[in-house]
C-alpha cells in the first residue's frame, strides 16, 4: 500500500498554470507511521520552495494510490466520453443563459455551480453508453463537496473519467487567484480508481442574477501542475478557552443587560 500522509494541519493544493516538461528535483518528503509535528515542519522547511510546482498526477498517485490516465480523443472510448460531455455542455449553456433558467435565490455565481453539476449529471446519464453520478467515498457515502464533482463511466469498457465543472468570469482566465483545491484526506477521498481527470471551465459574463454563459473550456489535468500551501489554523472555539484566558475586561460605560429571572 502506498503510504499516505495523515493531515495534522489544513493542507490544500492550488492551481498552477506552469506546464514545464522538466520535472523539478523531488522534495524531501518525510513519511512516518504517525507523522509528528517536528517531522512535518522539517519537511516544509527543507522543501526550499519546491512545493510550488508539483505534478497533479503525482499528487493523486501518492494520496490515493491511483493513476491519472492520459486522455486520447482518438481512442474510441475517450471519443464517446468527449462527445457526451461536449453535447451536454452545448445544451446547458443555452438553457442556463435564459432569464428564467435559474431561480432568483442565486445571488452569487458559486451558488450556480450545483445547478451545472446536476444538469451535466442528468444529460450525461441520457447519453447511450455512458453513466454519470456523484462520486462516492471509500465508505460508499455520496459527498458533493470536494474534488472531483462528477464520475462518468463508459459502460462498454468500464473506463472512468472524473469531471470537475468550474464557473469563471470572462476575462479572468489569466488570473493568479486560487480557484482549484484538492485536499488529500482518507475519509473524504473520492478518487477510487485509475481514471481520466478532466475539468471544464464555463465562462460567464458576470451579470449577477442574469448571467449569460458564453463559452466552455475542457481541460485534461494529466499534465496539470499545482502548488502546496500548508497552514496551522484554529477556530474561535479553540482560541477562547477558559484555561487559556489570562484576564477579561468589560466596557464600564455600558450597563449590563439584566438577567431574566427563572421560575423555580
Amino acid at each position: 500500500m502506498i503510504p499516505r500522509l495523515s493531515a495534522i494541519v489544513c493542507v490544500f493544493f492550488a492551481c498552477s498554470c506552469d506546464r514545464e516538461t522538466v520535472e523539478p528535483p523531488a522534495s524531501p518528503i518525510v513519511y512516518t507511521p504517525k507523522p509528528t509535528v517536528d517531522s512535518f515542519i522539517d519537511t516544509i522547511l527543507s522543501s526550499d520552495g519546491k512545493f510550488s510546482d508539483m505534478s497533479f498526477r503525482k499528487v493523486i498517485k501518492s494520496s490515493t494510490g491511483h493513476e491519472i490516465l492520459p486522455f486520447d480523443p482518438g481512442d474510441s472510448a475517450d471519443k464517446e466520453i468527449l462527445e457526451g460531455i461536449t453535447s451536454a455542455l452545448d445544451v446547458i449553456l443555452v438553457k442556463f443563459s435564459l432569464e428564467t433558467s435559474l431561480t432568483n435565490d442565486e445571488k452569487r455565481i458559486n451558488e450556480v455551480s450545483s445547478h451545472f453539476e446536476e444538469a451535466l449529471r442528468h444529460r450525461l446519464n441520457n447519453v447511450p453508453g455512458l453513466t454519470c453520478d456523484y462520486p462516492k467515498t471509500e465508505a460508499g457515502k455520496v459527498q458533493r463537496s470536494g474534488y472531483p464533482d462528477l464520475r462518468i463511466e463508459h459502460e462498454a469498457t468500464g473506463r472512468v473519467a472524473y469531471l470537475d465543472p468550474k464557473l469563471v468570469e470572462t476575462g479572468s482566465l489569466k488570473s493568479s487567484l486560487r480557484t482549484f483545491y484538492f485536499t488529500p484526506k482518507n475519509e473524504t477521498n473520492k478518487v477510487l480508481e485509475d481514471a481520466h481527470h478532466l475539468l471544464v471551465g464555463i465562462e460567464h459574463d458576470g451579470n449577477t442574477g442574469n448571467w449569460k454563459f458564453l463559452k466552455w473550456h475542457l481541460i485534461d489535468l494529466g499534465e496539470f501542475r499545482v502548488r502546496l500551501k500548508a497552514e496551522f489554523q484554529a477556530s474561535n472555539k479553540d482560541l477562547y478557552q477558559e484555561n487559556l484566558t489570562i484576564l477579561e475586561g468589560v466596557n464600564k460605560e455600558i450597563e449590563p443587560e439584566p438577567k431574566e429571572k427563572t421560575l423555580e
